[in-house]
């Protein structure tokens, strides 16, 4: 059999789940269910909205526009939020695309792009990103689908920072030779990850970040990256270190 015309389809709602609750699609939804994936009624999908774990779902009813969904079993309890933030200056549409749904894929908890010296993008679609998200949490098979925050200063985020959350700061100029080792001490702790823009951070915002009881400078290594693979690897750093025993 064709593993991919048999495996059930996962869908982000944003209503309240539960059993035999019933979720009108929007009509994209209910487009893409009906003309895309020529589902019928009777076909099953799963949902999730990432407060209420992930159900197994059956149309009920269905037309051109609309499409009526009925929970019918509780498939996963919902896991608990990683409360990771990630922090990005932004990059050009595309390449913001993958970023976005890879820090979905690896964890973050809320998206925050912030504009630094250097940043060459001005303004970003919040609507594409969380749309982004979204399509990766429900490819990947996360339950949780993080928030979007909206564009602001890098300082002006350093000016209302909660101090409890340690912010974890990719420095391509770091001295600091195992990130590994740098990152005991977020072990336990409501973490950030911050990653810069293409040209780097400024000498005067490297300092102000150092200068900064909460944050903790890291190096990912001596070859430069892009913006979106440093974003990957620095998640993935923290996420280990977090998931490691203590």
């Amino acid at each position: 059999m064709n593993e991919a015309k048999n495996r059930i389809h996962r869908l982000f709602v944003d209503g309240v789940l539960g059993d035999r609750v019933l979720i009108d699609c929007s009509p994209n939804q209910a487009h893409y269910l009906g003309n895309v994936l020529r589902l019928r009624i009777g076909a099953k999908v799963l949902v999730f909205n990432g407060r209420d774990g992930e159900w197994r779902a059956e149309i009920r009813e269905q037309s051109k526009k609309t499409c009526l969904l009925e929970c019918i079993e509780a498939m996963r309890e919902q896991s608990r939020n990683l409360d990771l933030h990630y922090l990005f200056a932004p990059i050009k549409r595309a390449r913001l695309d993958y970023m976005v749904q890879k820090a979905t894929e690896m964890g973050a908890s809320k998206l925050l792009p912030v504009r630094t010296e250097f940043t060459q993008v001005s303004r970003v679609n919040k609507v594409r990103m969380l749309a982004n998200a979204i399509e990766a949490a429900e490819q990947c098979g996360t339950l949780n689908v993080p928030e979007v925050g909206d564009l602001q200063d890098l300082e002006q985020a350093l000016r209302k920072w909660d101090p409890v959350r340690r912010l974890v700061f990719c420095d391509e100029g770091a001295e600091e030779a195992d990130p590994l080792q740098a990152l005991q001490e977020i072990r336990g702790a409501q973490t950030a990850v911050l990653i810069g823009p293409e040209g780097g951070f400024s000498a005067a915002e490297r300092k102000l970040l150092r200068a900064q009881p909460f944050v903790v400078p890291i190096s990912l290594g001596p070859r430069i990256m892009r913006a979106d693979t440093a974003a990957v690897a620095a998640l993935a750093l923290v996420n280990g270190v977090k998931a490691s025993p203590g």
